[in-house]
């Protein structure tokens, strides 16, 4: 006897949602299996086991995007991505726009993260910022800012100027340098996007978010502590002023 014309219906609509939902399903676990094997960043490494610190590969903007990162797994609780780090001025720091947005340098040594990566870090998620700093003497000291991105509501980053966005400062005696660089574009040598007449990148040899010009300027020349030329070199001048060019840096920014 052949079955209603109703009855039918309903066992074919049975068999197109029970496909959809295997479809749903399967893509679940493809995007899970996905996110597990594609880390977009050191507290992704941290929750799948690795707890040391060192040269890992991390994706942050999915499979087609991998870059290699030094992860500080020990500093704070650790989980930190270091988006630039310097300590014995083996690279310069005195680039185009063109490096700043790309990064530049190795992992393993002195490098910028670029600013297009550590947007697409912080668009995702709510990151903290911590900045490690040391001087010649062997003294050391933070800042962290308990909220931290770029261009965090604009299309096209490139366009609004990876624009800095800081906030929540907490002391470890390095004193607040970056609240004044709240709000600012990057600049360089060849985009000058301060509030100076002058081209703040220009006239500190190194790429940042001046504004006129700066309290800080970690992408500055490499000069070995005391100078005589202001506000020049490796400056976060809160700590050591402006006539201080510091032997280390590290900016790094772990989710919250």
């Amino acid at each position: 006897m052949t079955a209603p014309a109703w009855l039918r219906r309903l066992a074919l609509l049975l068999i197109v949602c029970g496909s959809a939902w295997s479809e749903v399903s399967r893509g679940d676990a493809e995007d899970d299996k996905e996110g597990e094997a594609y880390p977009a960043d050191c507290d992704d490494w941290y929750s799948m086991g690795s707890d040391a610190s060192g040269v890992y590969v991390i994706y942050p903007a999915g499979p087609q995007s991998a870059v290699p990162v030094y992860c500080d797994m020990t500093t704070d609780d650790g989980k930190w991505t270091v988006i630039q780090k310097r300590f014995n001025g083996s690279l310069t720091f005195f680039r185009g726009w063109a490096d700043y947005k790309l990064g530049f340098g190795r992992a393993d040594g002195e490098y910028w993260f670029g600013l297009q990566n550590i947007y697409l870090l912080t668009l995702r998620r709510k990151y903290e910022l911590r900045v490690d700093l040391g001087d010649f003497e062997n003294n050391t000291a933070s800042a962290k800012y308990s909220d931290f991105a770029l261009s965090p509501n604009a299309i096209n980053p490139e366009e609004d100027g990876y624009t800095f966005f800081v906030e929540g400062f907490v002391d470890g005696g390095a004193g607040d340098a970056l609240s004044y660089h709240n709000g600012m574009k990057f600049s360089t040598l060849d985009r000058d996007q301060d509030t100076y007449p002058q081209n703040c990148a220009a006239l500190s040899s190194g790429g940042f978010w001046f504004k006129s010009c700066h309290q800080a300027n970690l992408n500055g020349p490499y000069l070995g502590g005391v100078h005589l030329s202001y506000a020049s070199g490796v400056i976060w001048s809160p700590w050591k002023g402006f006539y201080y060019s510091l032997k280390s840096t590290e900016m790094k920014i772990r989710r919250v």
